[in-house]
């Protein structure tokens, strides 16, 4: 039973899983971020270029 507990105590292939899960959740919260970022700047510069455009005030709907 010692010789099992030890053998679990020097294998660590699961502490290497837990690393790439972290490093998978981190990669992921900071993929969320630049996104979230990018799209909320993108959506100001188009909203700056949609008003610096002559006549485009208002958005007229379009009819089929």
């Amino acid at each position: 039973m010692l010789a099992l507990i030890k053998s679990l105590w020097r294998d660590e292939e699961g502490a290497t899983m837990v690393e790439y899960a972290l490093m998978l959740a981190l990669i992921a919260i900071v993929c969320i971020l630049v996104v979230t970022a990018l799209g909320t700047q993108t959506g100001v510069t188009f909203d700056n270029a949609q008003q610096a455009l002559p006549g485009t005030g208002d958005q007229v709907p379009v009819t089929p």
